[in-house]
């Protein structure tokens, strides 16, 4: 979660917390490492680098969704 600084620790606590978001992160974790290996081929296929990129935003989204919930219910 580089991208998410300011929420690191939510996102510590919230995965040991929260099965959904374990996974989430996992699943970031996994789509990120291959995004970062495609853009590192110059034979890769520009339609799946576009692929991995909407997943990622996708993944990080949903990540921030259960942050921001999170925090909404402990106002």
């Amino acid at each position: 979660m580089l991208k998410l600084p300011a929420l690191r620790g939510q996102l510590q606590i919230l995965s040991a917390q929260n099965a959904t978001m374990l996974s989430l992160c996992d699943a970031f974790h996994d789509a990120s490492s291959t995004l970062d290996c495609l853009r590192k081929d110059p034979k890769a296929d520009a339609a799946i680098i576009r692929e991995y990129e909407a997943l990622c935003t996708e993944i990080e989204g949903e990540i921030i969704e259960i942050c921001l919930a999170a925090q909404n219910r402990r106002r």
